[in-house]
């Protein structure tokens, strides 16, 4: 159960669902995170709900699920690639004291947005944004579907300072399984059977075990698992893509101002990438006298 994510769908009708449980993964974004309770629970919910937002790909590419704003945290970040990869970040703003129960909507502050970037390995990249209007991030979530992707969605998200656990719930289109009126009817149903989960529950229960203790009049049926772990994008080859973009003159020029060496650093998992003028001038292949 731990670190791992179950796709089920009601077999008589249209509405699928979501199961994630984090806490080894969880640990590991955290230890490239010091960041305060409050905002360590938040940041868990972010990965949680990113995990199941990828479950929505059907393509190859990356998930990435932000919160941005004005406030002592201005920004929240979490990634999920289609092979269940997962990594994030929190930046909280110098000198500032965060209060225990303080909502999403109060730390990410004024201008505050929540942003659903999907990025294919090919084709064209898509991007989502809502005002964050509401207190938490299933909340916020839920608006982000009804007015940008007009699907019946819902989301019970928990975290603590070990896990996080997250059922996401979607109305699927068309009525194949049963008629829209009964649709409806186990909509309803659904969602209150879900709104009775517990912490404790998301936690600690192997989802086999939750999906029947929820669910089990609606017969819930399993379409499969996903291992999640943590694994974080950056290399020395992106490190030097970032650096040919920037062109010769901008990088040799940033060289002089740096002392000879530049140095690119991973905010997701505080690795650093080091370029001295050797390594420089093998990317440009040439010394900087002979580039125009």
């Amino acid at each position: 159960m731990s670190d791992q994510l179950e796709r089920f769908i009601f077999s008589k009708h249209d509405i699928r669902g979501q199961l994630v449980t984090l806490t080894d993964v969880y640990q590991e974004v955290l230890e490239h995170n010091p960041l305060p309770q409050p905002v360590q629970q938040l940041l868990g919910e972010f990965l949680a709900a990113a995990c199941l937002l990828s479950t929505t790909l059907k393509f190859d590419g990356i998930l990435m699920l932000q919160a941005r704003g004005e406030g002592d945290v201005p920004l929240l970040v979490a990634e999920c690639t289609h092979h269940s990869d997962v990594r994030g970040l929190a930046r909280v703003a110098e000198g500032v004291e965060i209060a225990e129960g303080a909502t999403l909507r109060e730390l990410v502050g004024e201008r505050g947005a929540l942003v659903i970037t999907v990025d294919p390995q090919q084709g064209e990249r898509y991007q989502g944004i809502v005002p964050l209007e509401k207190d938490t991030l299933a909340e916020c979530l839920e608006d982000y579907f009804t007015q940008s992707e007009q699907l019946q969605t819902r989301f019970w998200i928990e975290s603590s300072a070990d896990t996080v656990g997250g059922i996401m719930l979607q109305v699927l289109p068309g009525n194949n399984a049963a008629t829209e009126v009964e649709n409806e009817d186990a909509w309803e149903t659904g969602v209150h059977l879900a709104s009775t989960v517990t912490a404790d529950e998301l936690h600690n229960l192997p989802h086999n075990e939750l999906l029947v203790r929820l669910f089990h009049q609606m017969e819930p049926a399993s379409l499969g698992t996903a291992n999640i772990r943590f694994k974080c994008s950056c290399s020395n080859e992106r490190s030097a893509r970032a650096l040919i973009a920037m062109g010769p003159e901008e990088v040799y020029q940033l060289l002089e101002e740096q002392g000879g060496e530049i140095t690119a650093d991973c905010q997701f998992c505080n690795k650093t990438y080091r370029f001295d003028r050797d390594k420089i001038e093998a990317l440009f292949n040439a010394p900087p006298h002979t580039l125009h």
